[in-house]
């Protein structure tokens, strides 16, 4: 059993009022499965944080109030002990590895905490076979897909056989089929009487598996929902409360008309990464222009690699026939700009402010406030980006894609960790910036977003341009057919 009893936590310096909770009291009762929602910054990453022991032992703050994990006082335990009964998956499993190759990964906790090379090897067969993970055994790590990353972290977390499973926004960079298995994962530990929290935004592949929808606002418990009475909620309600969508099949298609536009011609976009198989083939092509384009394809599809291409990142790849011009590498380092996947390695400044004003040409403060107030983000203008969290470090990087004037601007999964009064921001901000005459393309596993404001999709596998078509009521098919296979 967990018990959270009368605990406040904060965060040190700039950090104070980001995330914090307040006088939280949570009774998670033997084999429950407990699902932690409400808007970004509400308190959620918190509460797995003082189950799986990182506050008080990692996070620096001020505390009051303990938790309980079977019967063993967490603040006094060291977090070497609380990872033998609480497992942890984070939301970018990458955090999380310690080795290169898979089968070390998975086996890696059980090494660490000094078990027998017999009873490991048995716990790794057990678990490879549970998992369905006999293709990814001995890989590289970091020549996995999203998805293949977090199977690799849910089985080094389960190897372990810990009593309890906390995952913090598990599903925030999976595609469709991922989030499946994601879902079988989560199933697999029901089954076996694993007590499970998880923290999220995407709710939908939760339903039928959650016992209880806890709601927390502004640090505090405002409502514990069992799933009955969760569902009864309608989804005007949810949205209310800032939650993503429930029930997919109640998601309405946005009112669209026929777009017109022009079409860039791709050439020669082929690519390999060193030592690797080719994993772009696109000899020729056309993609839509002055629109807001969705780009889908599971993970692997190879989206992200046409990205870094498209703008020049990679220096020897195609060539981009646009309004009679042809735009070679070199050229599309001037005319594009990209909101990487991964926002940390494109935040640079002291403030947030100066993050968006490093990327004008001309300095215009007074734009750049407009900006971020827009994005939600003008009351942390002077925090430092790196102090925030994962969906307003997000919501920096598109304010400096926006205060770019770049021409062509390419999205990475700009929606990642976003909760759903974000995701609607971001989604106008898009559509402001394509009525400029500015070309959006976004790759995105967000239905949501794409409901919201994508005019065409253009859909990869497998390196290649699978199919591309408008929003109308044929592309919406398509749309429904790609997302809610099984999902249901």
């Amino acid at each position: 059993m967990i018990r959270i009893d009368h605990v406040t936590f904060s965060y040190g310096e700039e950090n104070e009022s980001a995330g914090g909770v307040q006088d939280i009291n949570l009774n998670i009762e033997d084999g429950q499965f407990i699902v932690l929602c409400g808007e970004s910054g509400c308190g959620k990453t918190t509460i797995t944080r003082l189950i799986n022991g990182l506050i008080p032992h990692y996070y620096e703050g001020k505390m009051n109030g303990e938790v309980w994990v079977n019967g063993a006082k967490i603040s006094e335990q060291p977090l070497y002990d609380t990872a033998k009964t609480v497992g942890s998956v984070f939301q970018n499993p990458r955090s999380q590895f310690f080795n290169v190759d898979t089968t070390s990964e998975i086996t890696f906790g059980c090494e660490n905490l000094g078990q027998p090379k017999q009873g490991i090897r048995e716990r790794l067969e057990k678990t490879v076979r549970n998992f369905r993970l006999e293709k990814l055994m001995g890989r590289n790590i970091f020549h996995l897909s999203g998805g293949e990353k977090q199977k690799i972290a849910c089985a080094g977390v389960s190897i372990m056989e810990p009593d309890v499973l906390v995952m913090d926004e598990p599903s925030s960079n999976l595609d469709a089929s991922s989030i499946l298995d994601l879902r079988a994962t989560l199933a697999f530990w029901k089954s076996q009487g694993k007590t499970i929290i998880v923290s999220e935004h995407r709710l939908y592949y939760l339903r039928g598996l959650a016992d209880c929808f806890i709601y927390i606002t502004a640090g505090q418990v405002e409502k514990d929902y069992s799933a009955a009475e969760f569902e009864q909620l309608t989804e005007r309600q949810r949205a209310d409360m800032g939650l993503r969508t429930f029930i997919l099949e109640d998601l309405l298609p946005p009112e669209t008309s026929p777009q017109t536009g022009k079409q860039m011609e791709l050439h020669n976009f082929c690519f390999a990464y060193k030592n690797e198989p080719e994993t772009l083939h696109i000899s020729k092509d056309k993609i839509p222009a002055n629109r807001i384009v969705g780009i889908i394809g599971n993970n692997g599809a190879g989206k992200s690699t046409f990205s870094r291409c498209f703008c020049g990142l990679e220096k020897r790849c195609g060539e981009v026939i646009w309004n009679g011009r042809t735009y070679r590498p070199k050229d599309r380092l001037n005319t594009c700009y990209m909101v990487m996947q991964e926002v940390n390695h494109q935040l640079f400044t002291e403030t947030v402010l100066d993050e968006v004003r490093i990327s004008m040409e001309d300095e215009n403060q007074e734009w750049a406030e407009e900006i971020l107030s827009s994005l939600d983000l003008g009351d942390i203008k002077d925090r430092h980006p790196m102090s925030l969290s994962g969906g307003q470090k997000q919501r920096v990087a598109i304010a400096s894609a926006i205060a770019s004037k770049r021409s062509i601007l390419f999205f990475d999964e700009p929606t990642s960790g976003l909760d759903y009064k974000h995701m609607k921001e971001v989604a106008n901000v898009l559509r402001q910036v394509r009525n400029t005459g500015i070309t959006v393309y976004v790759i995105t596993h967000d239905l949501e977003l794409i409901l919201e404001c994508c005019t065409d999709i253009v859909h990869f596998e497998n390196g290649s341009i699978l199919d591309q078509f408008q929003m109308d009521a044929s592309g919406l098919e398509k749309i429904w057919s790609f997302f809610l296979r099984g999902c249901l």
